[in-house]
């Protein structure tokens, strides 16, 4: 009876100390993967491949601990219907924006992702594009298009490095030609490297 104590006893003393271990073991775990998938501050450096509808490579590097200046070289599409006619052109453009981003701390609370400048932002937004098209038979009469605007914007980066994006603002827009006032409609898809 003693003997069988002692085993119980024994036995109950490894159960505690390996439950002991195996919680500081998912605790550390939890931390680490915490520190990786999640910071309150922006990516230092952040390279994006936009694959999926307007393709274009992005770089966005972090000038403060929320805020970041992201550059773009790609492509945007124009689509014209007008008198029964349809036209649409591809054009080569270049973008930059100073992205102010808001809500890392809250997502983090929340135990959502941040990593990759997954986060809410505002931003000052520049567009500017050739008024020929590279592929399409959209006939413009302007040399170049330009647009300068604030937006309201989010990022989201994935484990997998997939990433969207979408903007919504209004700006200023003008050409050689003419100045008006235009809606700023921003959407990507694709990869993000180096987050």
């Amino acid at each position: 009876m003693a003997r069988s104590l002692i085993i119980t006893k024994s036995f109950t003393q490894k159960n505690k100390t390996m439950k002991k271990t195996i919680t500081a073991i998912f605790l550390f775990s939890a931390v680490l993967l915490s520190a990786q998938n999640n910071t309150n501050e922006v990516q230092k450096k952040m390279f994006k491949a936009n694959l999926l509808l307007t393709p274009g490579l992005e770089y966005e590097i972090g000038v403060s601990k929320n805020a970041t200046l992201d550059f773009r070289v790609g492509t945007g599409l124009a689509y014209v219907k007008s008198n029964n006619e349809e036209d649409y052109g591809i054009f080569l453009t270049f973008e930059g924006a100073y992205r102010h981003y808001y809500n890392f701390e809250r997502r983090a609370r929340k135990g959502k992702n941040t990593s990759g400048n997954s986060a809410n932002y505002i931003a000052l937004t520049t567009f500017f594009a050739n008024g020929d098209p590279i592929i399409g038979n959209l006939d413009v009469d302007v040399d170049y298009i330009g647009q300068v605007g604030p937006v309201w914007g989010f990022q989201r980066t994935y484990n997998s490095g997939f990433n969207l994006g979408l903007e919504l603002g209004l700006g200023y827009t003008f050409d050689n030609d003419d100045s008006f006032v235009a809606p700023i409609v921003g959407f990507r898809l694709g990869w993000a490297f180096g987050k």
